[in-house]
């Protein structure tokens, strides 16, 4: 699987706003076939900033880059970033998570 983490530093007139300008592109990238999840967080320390978790199987990313919904989202975030998103996108051995082994419940 393809896993990606992506940290976006909004404006902090768009911190209440975020979520709302990237529904569209959330919900439409869960609908893909390919997409394991899509999952986005706030920072406990810096409500400005927002992370997405996310994972496709191997050969579904390119799909997802390509796709209209993903464009568009490109188009429409620029207005809301006070910087350019960090991101960690590797690939991965398995198509889920895994349980934590230091913590068993």
């Amino acid at each position: 699987m393809i896993f990606i983490v992506v940290k976006f530093k909004v404006k902090p007139d768009w911190s209440e706003r975020w979520l709302g300008l990237v529904d569209g592109f959330t919900q439409a990238t869960r609908a893909e076939p390919g997409n394991l999840w899509f999952d986005w967080s706030r920072s406990v320390d810096d409500p400005n900033e927002f992370v997405l978790v996310e994972a496709f199987k191997d050969d579904a990313a390119g799909d997802h880059v390509n796709s209209t919904h993903f464009k568009q989202a490109m188009a429409d975030m620029p207005q809301a970033l006070a910087e350019t998103p960090r991101i960690i996108s590797r690939q991965r051995d398995g198509d889920g998570w895994d349980r934590m082994g230091e913590l068993t419940i």
